[in-house]
């Protein structure tokens, strides 16, 4: 049997059911609602992995790496807004250790981006020089 409950033990977990459930999903959407608005760059890498997948599809090549690096880059791209926004809050003027965090934040977004490109090379490459190949054959045949 358990003992019987004390003042002075911790609260149990808070469960995300039901009503708190939703509500997070909500903040969340909010979140991404609010980077697709202020942020250029989140609606340009939207639009590049949207082209990226959809030319992984009509190419039949692997959608499932093309997707994961569309999804980090994207992420880290709302993890770099969140922290723009908390040491915009917490500096509102210039500071060098302001500056580091968020040129840090933009780098990992950066690095992430270019080795999406490069995983996209290696996945998309070869089926898209088929591709292009064979409706040049085919253009020069006629």
């Amino acid at each position: 049997m358990k003992p019987p409950p004390s003042g002075d033990a911790p609260p149990a977990r808070a469960r995300l059911e039901g009503p708190r459930l939703w509500a997070s999903f909500g903040y969340a959407w909010a979140g991404l609602a609010r980077t697709w608005q202020s942020q250029p760059n989140f609606r340009v890498e939207c639009t590049i992995g949207g082209l990226a997948l959809a030319l992984a599809w009509w190419l039949e090549a692997g959608l499932v790496p093309v997707l994961v690096m569309s999804a980090l880059v994207l992420s880290l791209e709302v993890v770099n807004s969140a922290i723009e926004a908390v040491v915009d809050l917490a500096c509102p003027e210039f500071h060098p250790l302001a500056k580091v965090a968020k040129d840090a934040a933009a780098g990992a977004t950066l690095l992430a981006a270019v080795f999406s490109v490069l995983v996209g090379l290696v996945v998309l490459g070869v089926p898209l020089w088929g591709k292009v190949r064979a409706a040049w054959d085919f253009l020069t045949s006629v």
